[in-house]
């Protein structure tokens, strides 16, 4: 069974940092990892941790110290990463329609840089020749993913340059020395199915002789989780066992060795946090029972904006008859966390825990409403940690001007 957190551990953390609060379970972190390490034990294969999903600068030393490397999407997220102790060799930066200028200020931090457009190819290409090797992210035309919002190889994807630009790439490549060391996709997260990673495969290495410099296949992240009850994510010891089958494959074939990077984010940090919430009202509207919490989609948006399932426990009253709840925050939108839910029996006062809320979660947070953002605790050894205050006025007037 995995590391989990006990309900009475929960119970004693908003006991103690009152709730709603994020918790993050550090050995679970770990564990995951360590999964990663072992499904692809015998392969050439580097791990980046994609700190888009939960950059708390606490968690991001955490990783550090299991030994993980870190993916950023922003040259912030690389600063941070930074400051958390890594060095620049441990950094990748992928970036995204941004500024030529963020490049150039990642180059300077000196870490690895994957670009997504042909402007920005042949700005690196003008600007440094081939004296600062870099990664193309490509548009592999792939469907995979939850759900459109969160499947970005697709064809009418924003992200990447599309495999029917090579031409134009090899020909940057040609008339700027660029020295091109990686090509990267990243297809989605959700992605189940080992085969969407093994399609991935097969489009890079089809591309590989045109690039006589090139060292890395990136095939970015989006391995998938379990969120319901019952489901089953990604079997990395299957995709491992793929990744080791094809690269060596290959290797045998035309003597080139190629090593792989993937940045899981999700993988490694969702199923370790815990988001507690507890019930403000219970309210009666025709045959609907609404369980209102405090919070609302300014602290856990995904439900929300994906249409994403978290599985919901009522740890104050788990032997409760159980009933069906509509269970929303207290933002003036429609914030339904979930819809015809069966809980046991919810009371005002009880605590409801949100599972899986390691990834995107607490990230994706804002202040609407003027609300403040809640506080976040890591478990280490037993031990809860606050590793974020709740915020006060003070932080809402923060970097606000007089007029």
């Amino acid at each position: 069974m995995p590391l989990q957190l006990t309900n009475e551990q929960l119970k004693q953390i908003a006991a103690r940092f009152g709730s709603p609060v994020y918790v993050y379970h550090a050995e679970r972190i770990k564990e995951q990892y360590e999964n990663l390490l072992h499904a692809f034990a015998g392969t050439d294969t580097r791990f980046f941790y994609a700190a888009k999903a939960l950059t708390n600068i606490s968690v991001l030393k955490y990783i550090l110290s299991i030994g993980c490397n870190i993916d950023c999407s922003s040259v912030n997220e690389a600063r941070l990463a930074i400051h958390a102790g890594f060095t620049p060799s441990q950094i990748l930066y992928t970036s995204n329609n941004i500024a030529f200028s963020e490049i150039a200020e990642a180059k300077e931090l000196g870490i690895s840089i994957n670009i997504d457009s042909l402007s920005n190819l042949r700005k690196s290409g003008e600007a440094y020749g081939g004296t600062y090797p870099v990664g193309v992210r490509l548009r592999p035309n792939i469907m995979a993913g939850g759900n459109l919002k969160i499947s970005t190889g697709h064809s009418n994807s924003k992200f990447g340059v599309a495999l029917e630009d090579l031409e134009s790439i090899l020909q940057v490549q040609k008339e700027t020395g660029l020295h091109i060391r990686t090509l990267h996709i990243h297809t989605g997260s959700e992605i189940k199915d080992v085969e969407v990673f093994a399609k991935g495969i097969e489009v890079l290495l089809d591309l590989v002789p045109h690039f006589p410099s090139l060292e890395v296949i990136d095939l970015g992240g989006g391995m998938k989780v379990p969120y319901h009850p019952g489901e089953t994510g990604t079997d990395i010891t299957d995709l491992g066992r793929k990744v080791k089958e094809e690269f060596e494959k290959y290797e045998h074939k035309t003597g080139r060795h190629l090593q792989v990077w993937f940045e899981p984010g999700k993988y490694i940090v969702a199923e370790a946090g815990y988001f507690i919430t507890t019930v403000n009202v219970i309210k009666q509207s025709g045959d609907k029972t609404f369980a209102g919490v405090n919070s609302g989609l300014n602290h856990l948006i995904r439900p929300m904006f994906y249409g994403a399932y978290h599985e919901i426990e009522n740890i104050s009253n788990p032997n409760g008859t159980v009933h069906t709840y509509q269970v929303v925050g207290n933002i003036c939108e429609t914030d339904n966390f979930a819809e015809d839910r069966p809980l046991p029996e919810v009371r005002e006062n009880d605590l409801l825990v949100f599972r899986n809320a390691g990834a995107y979660c607490f990230e994706m947070s804002s202040h609407y409403n003027s609300r403040f953002k809640p506080p976040e605790v890591l478990v280490k050894e037993g031990q809860p940690i606050l590793i974020r205050k709740g915020d006060q006025l003070g932080d809402l007037l923060h970097n606000q001007t007089q007029a």
